[in-house]
């Protein structure tokens, strides 16, 4: 441009022709001017404007967007942590629970264990009070038996008939002998 206004300014002919070899016709020039100005004045006060506004409002829109997905991400990462936290808390409260009722049932085992073996005892001790009873008692009856036996074998074999004091002795010897 700056060669175009020195040009003119040492030959003041040469706009003037160069209008004539291009056609240029100045007032419709100015008039075509003033028209592209008006149309990109109209343009940017009624469609660019608005364009820019509403790409501005969505920009912003975007901007709130990226800050609320941070803010949900931070949360979430916060929320897996709590998360994490409490379950390694409730698995901890399991295991404790978990060896308290072993401890509890080992506790229980062995108390009934104790009260099996006392009550087992109790029906040993029984047993053995009944079998010496019975076993006395037995043992009565036999020597009773036997006595009888021998007091009746001696009695045939002698020929006489003893008196009490007769078989009690003859039925102490005997059993002094089968016991000895």
């Amino acid at each position: 441009m700056n060669l175009l206004l020195a040009a003119a300014a040492d030959n003041p002919n040469v706009l003037e022709g160069i209008s004539k070899t291009f056609g240029l016709n100045v007032p419709f020039f100015a008039a075509q001017v003033v028209n592209f100005i008006l149309v990109i004045w109209v343009l940017k006060k009624f469609a660019f404007g608005p364009i820019q506004q509403i790409l501005n409002e969505r920009r912003e829109r975007i901007i709130a967007g990226e800050e609320k997905v941070k803010l949900i991400e931070k949360q979430l990462a916060e929320s897996e942590i709590t998360t994490a936290a409490a379950i390694a808390k409730a698995n901890e409260d399991a295991s404790r629970l978990i060896n308290e009722a072993k401890e509890s049932s080992a506790a229980f085992s062995a108390q009934k264990t104790q009260e099996a073996i006392a009550s087992a005892q109790q029906i040993l001790a029984k047993a053995e009070t009944a079998a010496q009873a019975e076993r006395a008692a037995i043992k009565a009856e036999l020597k009773a038996e036997f006595g009888r036996l021998v007091a009746a074998t001696t009695s045939q074999v002698t020929g006489k008939v003893l008196n009490d004091d007769d078989q009690r002795r003859i039925n102490d010897e005997a059993l002094a002998k089968v016991e000895g």
